[in-house]
């Protein structure tokens, strides 16, 4: 019996971030499922190939680019950008500043790169290192969706490496998006609304992917 052949996707995603928010991390539990604290800093761009088997007739294959945070806002990051679908835009809990730097992320990112039907590219926000228990800008995630939907990212998530927390829900949501954009541009996705992950007694507040 032949088997019924399967549509196959290759989507370019960006992983982006002022240094030592964990992009490389994310990518290496996502991708090879291991963790180590231990990661020297990205040079330039490193990427990792991630395969999906979206549903029964669709294979999706996922170029994960790990650009590194010194690259910021600098003449190569539009190189790098180039054919992008979506983007991971991350920040570190612990670390205000980084989250300060987010939207100066997402405006380079959209100056930069923008779909085939003129739209931004869809972009996830990870509030990455959420296993550390400082909740100062997690404590309030109605605030959160707020800041989300000014900007224009399609969700967010709260995610650690370390615990493998949120990280598949947010690739996702993401890959959702990007299909939606490409079978239908004008096409809503319905919001994902990810239960609370309990680790260690600790609940790790409610994430959302938003309605494009």
């Amino acid at each position: 019996m032949q088997k019924h052949s399967q549509k196959e996707h290759l989507y370019k995603l960006l992983v982006i971030g002022d240094l030592g928010v964990g992009k490389t991390s994310i990518i290496k539990r996502y991708v090879h499922q291991n963790f180590s604290p231990h990661y020297r800093a990205t040079i330039g761009v490193d990427f990792a190939l991630k395969v999906l088997n979206w549903d029964a007739e669709t294979v999706v294959r996922l170029q994960l680019w790990d650009i590194a945070g010194q690259e910021r806002f600098g003449n190569m990051t539009r190189v790098y950008y180039r054919e992008a679908m979506g983007a991971f835009i991350v920040f570190d809990v612990t670390r205000p500043a980084t989250f300060e730097a987010v939207t100066k992320w997402k405006e380079d990112l959209d100056s930069k790169l923008v779909l085939p039907n003129g739209k931004p590219v869809p972009a996830v926000l990870l509030a990455n290192k959420c296993d550390q228990g400082i909740d100062v800008l997690m404590n309030n995630g109605i605030k959160m969706d707020q800041f989300c939907k000014e900007n224009g990212f399609v969700g967010w998530f709260e995610t650690s490496a370390k615990e493998n927390i949120n990280i598949n829900e947010a690739s996702r949501c993401l890959v959702k998006h990007i299909i939606a954009s490409e079978s239908d541009p004008v096409q809503s996705v319905e919001p994902d609304i990810i239960k609370p992950h309990l680790n260690s007694s600790k609940i790790v507040s409610c994430s959302a992917c938003f309605k494009s």
